[in-house]
C-alpha cells in the first residue's frame, strides 16, 4: 500500500510507485529475444488474429468501407478452413448500427470510440450522450480518451471522476479507456493514469488513439501491464490491456504476446483480456500463416487493404 499526502491524493488512497525507465526499458527489450518454435509461432500467429480489433476511424469512413470491413472480419481468407475470426471491429458511433447490421451471427464484437475521440476536447456532457449513444447504436465496448489536459494538470480527481462517469453511462459495454500515452511525457505518469483509470471503472486500458506518434511501444505497454499485475493483487480483479497504434508486423506482434504470458500469466492470453489495435497488421499476420502452411509468402494483394 503507498499512502501519500493531500497535494499527492488522486483517488483517496494509492499512490503509484516511480518507474525506472532503464530497467524498464531493458526488460521489454529482453522479451525480443525470446527462441519461438515454428508450431509455437503458428499458435501465436493464431491467437494474434483472434486479438485484433480491425479498426477503421478516418474522416472519410462511409457506409461501404465499414460494409467492406465487416466483411473481411468475417472471410480473413477463404481458403484457409479453421482460421479465427478478429475480436471487434473498431468504428465511430456513427457507423455503429452499419457494423452491427453486417456482423450480424458471427459473435464479432462492436467497439466504438466515444467522449470526443482523439481530443477528448468537447464537455463532459456531450461525452456521456455521445457514449450513451454508442450503446444504444449497439456497441458492445467503449473507447474513450481521458482528458490529457486535466491529467497534465495534476486534477487527478477530475480524470477520476470523468472515467467513473463514463462507465456508469456504458451499462452492460465493456469500457477502454485510452490513455495517449504519447502525450503524457514519462513512464511515472503513464502508471499513474493507469492506475487512475482502473480504480475508476476501466474494462481495458489502451495506449493509444494511433492519431499521434509515439503510440504503442514495448517499454509503455509493459509499464500497463505492470499496472495490471499490481491491481490485480490489490484487489483480485482482472483487467484488460489494448496497445493501439504502431503494430502492424506479426513479429512485433508475437513478443508482445511473449511479454502479456510472462508478465500477467496465461488468464491474459485470449481476445477477452487483450487486444490488439490495428488496421494492417491482419494482412501480415495472414501472410506469416501462408507461409508457415506452404512455405511461400504471398504477395499483398492477395488481401484486401481494408
Amino acid at each position: 500500500m503507498f499512502f501519500m499526502n493531500d497535494k499527492d491524493k488522486f483517488f483517496g488512497f494509492l499512490k503509484s510507485p516511480s518507474v525506472d525507465q532503464v530497467g524498464l526499458e531493458e526488460r521489454a527489450s529482453r522479451f525480443t529475444k525470446r527462441s519461438i518454435k515454428k508450431e509455437t509461432k503458428l499458435n501465436g500467429l493464431f491467437l494474434t488474429l483472434n486479438m485484433i480489433d480491425l479498426t477503421t476511424l478516418e474522416g472519410k469512413d462511409s457506409e461501404g468501407k465499414v460494409k467492406q470491413l465487416c466483411y473481411k472480419a468475417q472471410h480473413l481468407h477463404d481458403t484457409y478452413p479453421g482460421l479465427p475470426t478478429v475480436a471487434a471491429i473498431c468504428v465511430y458511433p456513427a457507423m455503429i448500427r452499419i457494423a452491427k447490421k453486417a456482423l450480424a451471427g458471427s459473435g464479432i464484437k462492436i467497439a466504438s470510440v466515444a467522449t470526443g475521440f482523439p481530443s477528448g476536447q468537447v464537455p463532459q456532457k456531450v461525452k456521456i450522450k455521445e457514449t450513451r449513444f454508442a450503446v444504444a447504436e449497439g456497441a458492445d465496448e467503449v473507447d474513450m480518451v481521458i482528458s490529457r489536459g486535466k491529467f497534465l494538470a495534476g486534477e487527478y480527481n477530475y480524470v477520476f471522476d470523468e472515467i467513473a462517469t463514463i462507465k456508469d453511462a456504458c451499462g452492460a459495454a465493456r469500457l477502454k479507456v485510452i490513455l495517449e500515452t504519447g502525450e503524457l511525457g514519462t513512464m511515472d505518469k503513464i502508471r499513474r493514469a493507469s492506475d487512475i483509470a482502473m480504480h475508476a471503472g476501466a474494462d481495458f486500458i489502451k495506449t493509444s488513439t494511433g492519431k499521434i506518434q509515439p503510440a504503442a511501444t514495448m517499454p509503455v505497454t509493459l509499464v500497463m501491464l505492470e499496472a495490471i499485475r499490481d491491481f490485480y493483487y490489490q484487489t483480485g480483479k482482472m483487467i484488460g490491456m489494448k496497445p493501439a497504434g504502431g503494430i502492424s508486423k506479426s513479429k512485433l506482434a508475437l513478443h508482445y504476446l511473449v511479454m502479456v504470458k510472462e508478465t500477467l500469466g496465461d488468464a491474459w492470453m485470449n481476445n477477452e483480456w487483450f487486444r490488439f489495435g490495428a488496421s494492417s497488421l491482419a494482412n501480415d499476420v495472414l501472410m506469416q500463416i501462408e507461409k508457415e502452411r506452404t512455405g511461400n509468402y504471398q504477395s499483398g494483394n492477395y488481401f484486401s487493404i481494408d
